[in-house]
Order: structure tokens, then sequence, then C-alpha cells
């Protein structure tokens, strides 16, 4: 049974009285400026979301009126978007919502000294007072820890993010603001909390990342976000490939990012970042078919260029990136001449914004060279990325990688070079 007629049984209400129910809280939330149209609803509307399978998925300011209603995502409800190219269990399956930051968890201490404090009468307690400010300092922290990220990597990253999300949650809970910083705020803890997710999965905590991509989807679905819904699912699928067995929820996860995407009208880097998540996900469980023709999309929509439009997260998406990650299909479908081809490319059209992009890259482009025989360019390119791990470059990826890079190399050790670069390795991922 879905959950939606769960909820409706278990209150013992009729459809009749939960639509009327949803239209009255429609023009509460229109007049409150929450919702910009008032939805309408129907009985037999509401019918097809507790029976048809799949359910048909409403429009942004219905999804915020049953969000509201129930007080659920929408995904608990079993309510999300079609993904017309696969027709059987489209969605993710992780979207266990994850009480990560309780009340509890959190010691009840002063704000900090950018909000301005109101005494709150005669309590012990104080007050908040949030402001356009406070909430553009947060922003632009978010901004800064993403662009490190790029350059040096997620491993020093997560435990800070983590407090200054601690912070978001706080003020939400306890601040003073009006309904368009309440609205701010909100997006600002979706940012914070899907690339805390990030952060973690490049540092190689994969069950935490988990957690906070499934807490940042789940804030997503409640808000009626397409945007952090798109972001979120993209961040899913990359962390579903290097995941044992999860290729084809990568797929699932890229292909209901773009369900996302076509609901906010997204530019095509975004359709490009998207296409090429789902590419990876058909070469991890080797589908060459689907693969070549989801890379082909994917490079149709880079093309088409920049937008003015763009999210801050596709902005990566340069020649370089696609490159790398085409090249890593290449050698996930065993196509090695042509994933050492593209890797290379990529890792000479890298830059240092993106020194982490390298990191990865090299460590991609020694496994294809080691896989073609190729052991002196396997050689150099370990090289190159011991030497950014060395200038400050932190990414559990790149690490695993060079492991990989470590057991192929072994059997050379007689190679020039190969020994004393097997020692380096074993310094660096000890």
């Amino acid at each position: 049974m879905r959950e939606m007629k769960r909820l409706r049984i278990r209150l013992n209400r009729t459809q009749e009285e939960v639509v009327q129910g949803l239209a009255d809280l429609a023009a509460r939330l229109c007049v409150e400026g929450k919702i910009k149209k008032r939805p309408s609803f129907s009985t037999r509307q509401y019918k097809k979301w507790e029976n048809d399978e799949p359910p048909p998925w409403p429009h942004a300011d219905a999804r915020k009126v049953l969000a509201a209603y129930w007080k659920r995502p929408l995904e608990e409800l079993g309510l999300r978007p079609r993904d017309h190219g696969e027709p059987t269990n489209p969605s993710p399956p992780v979207f266990t919502r994850v009480p990560l930051l309780t009340q509890d968890q959190a010691p009840d201490v002063a704000a900090p000294p950018w909000l301005a404090q109101t005494p709150a009468g005669a309590t012990s307690s104080v007050e908040w007072r949030i402001g356009a400010a406070e909430v553009d300092v947060l922003r632009h922290a978010a901004d800064d820890m993403d662009a490190q990220d790029q350059q040096f990597g997620g491993n020093r990253l997560w435990a800070p993010t983590q407090a200054l999300l601690l912070w978001v949650h706080r003020m939400i809970d306890h601040g003073i603001y009006d309904d368009e910083l309440e609205q701010q705020l909100h997006v600002v803890k979706g940012k914070y909390t899907t690339s805390l997710g990030w952060f973690c999965y490049d540092a190689g905590l994969h069950v935490e990342a988990r957690q906070y991509f499934s807490e940042a989807l789940n804030a997503a679905m409640t808000t009626g976000d397409d945007v952090l819904a798109s972001r979120t699912l993209s961040n899913m699928a990359r962390q579903a490939v290097d995941l044992k067995g999860k290729g084809r929820e990568a797929v699932r996860c890229a292909r209901l990012a773009q369900a996302h995407a076509k609901e906010w009208q997204a530019p095509s880097r975004v359709i490009a970042l998207l296409a090429i998540r789902e590419a990876q996900g058909y070469a991890r469980v080797g589908d060459e078919f689907n693969c070549e023709a989801t890379i082909r999309r994917a490079w149709k929509e880079w093309e088409r260029g920049p937008d003015e439009r763009d999210p801050d997260w596709s902005t990566f998406l340069n020649e370089a990136e696609m490159a790398c990650l085409e090249g890593m299909c290449r050698l996930d479908l065993g196509q090695g001449a042509r994933a050492q081809k593209l890797l290379a490319r990529s890792e000479a059209l890298q830059d240092v914004a993106h020194s982490r992009n390298r990191g990865m890259c090299l460590g991609r482009l020694s496994v294809a060279a080691l896989r073609n025989g190729d052991i002196e360019h396997s050689v150099a390119a370990t090289t190159e990325s011991l030497r950014l791990i060395g200038s400050g470059m932190s990414s559990a990826r790149t690490i695993e990688q060079l492991k990989i890079v470590h057991d192929g190399l072994a059997p050379h050790h007689k190679s020039r070079g190969v020994r004393d670069l097997l020692e380096q390795i074993r310094a660096n991922v000890a």
C-alpha cells in the first residue's frame, strides 16, 4: 500500500476530505507567498496518486502542498518523476531519512559573533536575528568549500563543512527571520548537505556520503527544489560508479536526475553532466551499446556551450573533464587504447584550479597505460600524481587509484624507475 493511502486510512479521512484539505492549504500557502500559483486538486487526480503505478508526478506547487500537508518528502509518499527510459524501479534505493544533526547532538553554545543577538526577555536563552548578510556569509563559504574541493580534494573539507551545516540547522531552528530568508536558509542548507556528501565520498567515507546525499534528496523533495535534486542525484550516480555492484543504481540516479532537470529546464551543460554520469553507469555494467549512445548525447549537449543559467556545481565540466569522464568509461569497457588517448588529452588540458580532477585523471591514465603494456607512460603519470599529493592535494579516490597502479606495476619492478616508484606509492598510501 502506498504511504499516502496508508496515512489517509490511519487518520480515518476520505479522499474527498483530503482533497478539500489540500485545497485549503494551497490557498493559505499562496497567500503567504510560499507557492507561486494556487494549484487545483480533484478526487480523480488524488485517486491516481494513491493507486496508479507509476503515479503521475505533480506540478511544482502541488508537490509543495502535498509535502506540507502530509509532512513527508514526496519520495516517502511514493511519488517521483517518471523516467520513461527505464520502466522498472527507476528510483535509487537510498531514500532513508537520516537524523544526522539532532538537537541532542548539537551542543547548546552561543551564536557565532557575526550573528546579531537579541535578549529573549526573562529567559536565559538568546534569540538569533538572521539577516541577509549572515546568509550571504554562509553561501559564500559554501562556494569557497566547493572551489577548494576542486583544487585540493575533500579529505580536509568534510569536518569543517559538517560544523558549518550544524550552524545552519541551529539558525533555522532558533533564528528570527522573514519568509524570504527562510527560503534562502533552506537553499543554503541543501547546498551544504549535498556538498558534505560529496566531500565524504571524496574522503572515502562512503556510508556517511550516502547518508548526507539521502538527507539532501529528502530536503529537495520536501521543498520542491528540483535544482538540488538534480545535483544530489548526479553526486549519487558518481558515487555509485565507484561502489561494487552499483552500476545499475548509477544509471537510475542519473536518469532520475535528468527527470528533475526537465522540471527546471536545465541548461545544456547540466544535461551533459547528467548524461555522462549515466554513461559511466552503463560502462560499469559493460553495456557498451547504451554507453556509446549516451556519450554521444553528452558531447552533443556539452558542445551547445555555456549558459548564463549554469549553476556553479556544473561549471567544472570543461573539455578536460569531459575527455576524462569519457576515458573512464572506455577504461571500464576494456577499450584501453582509446581510454589512454582520451585520458592523456584530458591531463594535458587540466588547469591548476582543478588539481584534484587532474590527479584523478592521472591515476586512470596510469591504469590505462598499464593495461596497454606502456610501462613508461604509466610511471610518468604516477610520478606526476604523487607530486600533486605532495603539494597538498588530498583525495581518497586518488589514493585508491595509486593502490591499483602499485599492484599493476609490481610485476614490472625490474623496469627502469619502477622499484623506486613502488616505494613512493607505499609511503603515500600507508
